[in-house]
């Protein structure tokens, strides 16, 4: 099992590429289900969730050619199963997407019940309450969601929390269905947007697309697309909080500034100085050490809960005392033992952890236990004292583009080791 060895203490500096966001090409990965005609997505990174799902797609007769420039070709005109095996969904929660595609054109699906990180419970109960009142038939029998329709009808659809798969999945579905649907606390987040912009753009019916209702008029087919991805604004906040912990200063091309306001305000709130432009951010600490923040997370406009280890780690070489809210799942504190590890002073109380800042950490083994998660350990090497070896960081590869390369890039001396 491969292994990341971070070797702390240097401020990073320079300019990395952002790559396409993970949590928008994999909805339209799936969104490609929808048509018989061709479709091409740009700025597709090289992730194993997108490997997962590009597995998926083809193990259901989706026709797909990865061409130059992190460009994806799909023609799902030959498919020829309904079936989403368990094999793979258990790899990947976001497998669950290829539900509401499947059964809009198909008018059948069996998915498995998803698996990925071990964050909380994520439940797909608001996924099949809102495809049954569209008037889907839906059992779940083996582990496997199986659901019937002959054609679904549009209907009003009031999601019980946020939800940001189960606001795509039921947009996804909607798209084909008789008559209207209207989506109430949908979620808002820049993904889900682009999602809708995508699917517009194969001739689907949709307003509302960033507030939290969006309205859908059904039609009887769609276009294909030629698309391209927005930039991953996860990773753009990673390493800007890895430039503010080393005191450095780091610019970020590819990026959508209006997409992180939560994020920089609270970088600004570090001490960090930050610019933007129409495409980028630059973060400069000035060798200073940052100091402590409080965040809640939350759904989009708020704090993002994909943020929050990098924070964590922030806060623990911070001035001062952070607070830490997670609002979202319940179980995202997993990091916070193996911060610990070198030599972080934390406490957790129920969905809160307190964060008393220390002036230096100290290298140690460390165990990755989800996608977030280790990239906030990763972010705590760079400036620990000494060696800092990451395991199981194929969790680190489902959601970032050869991170050791970009961050050595900026100078870090950072490698990954072989299993």
């Amino acid at each position: 099992m491969a292994r990341i060895q971070i070797t702390g203490g240097v401020p990073l500096n320079g300019t990395v590429e952002i790559s396409g966001a993970k949590n928008a090409v994999l909805p339209i990965l799936m969104a490609s289900l929808l048509t018989d005609q061709p479709c091409q997505l740009h700025g597709v990174p090289h992730l194993k969730d997108v490997t997962t799902s590009i597995e998926l797609l083809g193990r259901m007769g989706v026709l797909v050619s990865v061409g130059d420039r992190c460009a994806v070709g799909l023609d799902a005109s030959g498919l020829h199963t309904q079936v989403a095996p368990y094999d793979l969904v258990k790899t990947m929660r976001a497998s669950i997407l290829v539900l509401g595609p499947l059964l809009a054109r198909s008018g059948e699906a069996q998915v498995s019940l998803p698996g990925g990180c071990a964050i909380g419970a994520r439940p797909v109960d608001l996924h099949l309450a809102g495809l049954s009142a569209m008037g889907a038939d839906i059992t779940v029998e083996g582990g496997y969601i199986k659901a019937r329709a002959k054609r679904l009808k549009g209907a009003r659809v009031v999601l019980d929390t946020v939800t940001v798969t189960g606001t795509e999945n039921i947009l996804m579905a909607a798209t084909l269905a008789e008559g209207t649907t209207v989506i109430e606390n949908a979620a808002q987040e820049p993904e889900v947007v682009d999602l809708a912009e995508c699917l517009i753009s194969m001739g689907a019916r949709i307003r509302g697309h960033g507030s939290n209702t969006i309205v859908v008029e059904g039609r009887e087919r769609l276009d294909g697309f030629d698309y391209t991805v927005i930039p991953d604004r996860i990773e753009a906040g990673t390493f800007l909080v890895a430039a503010a912990m080393t005191g450095g200063r780091v610019r970020t091309d590819n990026v959508r500034p209006d997409t992180l306001d939560a994020v920089l305000g609270k970088l600004r709130d570090a001490g960090a100085v930050i610019t933007t432009g129409e495409d980028w951010i630059e973060l400069d600490m000035q060798g200073r050490r940052p100091r402590a923040v409080d965040i809640t997370t939350a759904p989009y406009p708020g704090f993002p809960t994909d943020m929050q280890a990098q924070f964590t780690a922030l806060n623990a070489i911070a001035d001062g005392t952070g607070v830490v809210r997670e609002n979202v799942f319940e179980n995202r504190f997993m990091h916070v033992l193996e911060l610990q590890r070198l030599g972080a002073n934390l406490l957790i109380e129920g969905n809160t952890v307190i964060i008393r800042g220390v002036e230096r950490l100290t290298g140690a083994p460390l165990m990755a236990t989800d996608l977030r998660a280790s990239a906030g350990l990763v972010l705590a090497g760079l400036v620990a004292e000494g060696d800092t070896i990451v395991d199981r960081v194929y969790h680190i590869d489902r959601g970032y583009e050869n991170i050791e390369e970009k961050l050595r890039q900026l100078g870090a001396r950072v490698r990954r080791l072989a299993a």
